[in-house]
């Protein structure tokens, strides 16, 4: 790969479906916190140059301490404080990347399991298109409903997928994608939506439900099913 690939984690969610004082970034799945598995997988990966972790702010002392010091994290240069929404945390990021970023992977640190397969796969996408994300195929009918929960249409499951992350762009491409969301006053639920929308297409590259992001209390019971049977 020919050009510099940094990542940016965004960790600064406050997981308020847990049921928990303790954010999900840093329940233990195994005895481990859930960031860590994903940190792992990057800072293995030979490709990686940098990343940077974006955190709440009252968050960031700990994160350094039981996180990136604990672990030993090389590859990690800074724990930055996020934004109100998703998107100004990622913004964040971004804007904390190495001068010399090529291509930027921005992924939930909620979602422990990515796998070196999956983040080449991706890297050998983006490469080609300019942005790929990881997406599962539905099985099951989807349906479309008004706002009183009639069914407004049936969609065609061939050509819907579920999206997760980690989402690779061309940086410069992807920061102006940011900057002109900005200009219009836009935010999006994921950062692909805005490549979509200023820039161009985005490659969908096939993935598993075993990519799952921690949301629900259950999640870290099926995160450690899928570690066992590994």
């Amino acid at each position: 790969m020919d050009k510099s690939l940094q990542v940016v984690i965004a960790a600064a969610g406050l997981g308020s479906r847990m049921n928990s004082k303790l954010n999900k970034q840093y329940m233990l799945i195994q005895g481990r916190p859930v960031l860590a598995y994903c940190l792992d997988t990057f800072e293995s990966f030979e490709a990686v140059d940098s990343m940077v972790v974006v955190a709440n702010e009252s968050e960031i002392k700990y994160c350094e301490n039981e996180i990136i010091k604990r672990y030993g994290y090389k590859k990690v240069i800074g724990v930055i404080p996020g934004g109100k929404e998703r998107q100004d945390s990622v913004w964040a990021g971004l804007n904390a990347c190495a001068n010399s970023t090529g291509l930027v992977a921005i992924h939930d640190g909620a979602r422990p399991l990515l796998t070196r397969q999956l983040l080449a796969d991706l890297l050998s996408a983006v490469q080609k298109w300019g942005a790929a994300v990881p997406g599962v195929w539905a099985r099951d009918t989807l349906k479309m409903v008004d706002e009183e929960g009639f069914v407004v249409d049936t969609l065609d499951r061939s050509r819907i997928a579920a999206v997760q992350t980690p989402q690779v762009f061309e940086y410069e491409m992807i920061l102006k994608a940011f900057q002109m969301a900005y200009a219009e006053g836009i935010y999006a639920t994921d950062d692909a939506s805005l490549f979509e929308r200023y820039i161009g297409r985005v490659k969908i590259v096939k993935s598993d439900t075993r990519n799952l992001k921690i949301t629900m209390p259950e999640d870290i019971a099926v995160a450690e099913s899928i570690l066992e049977n590994q």
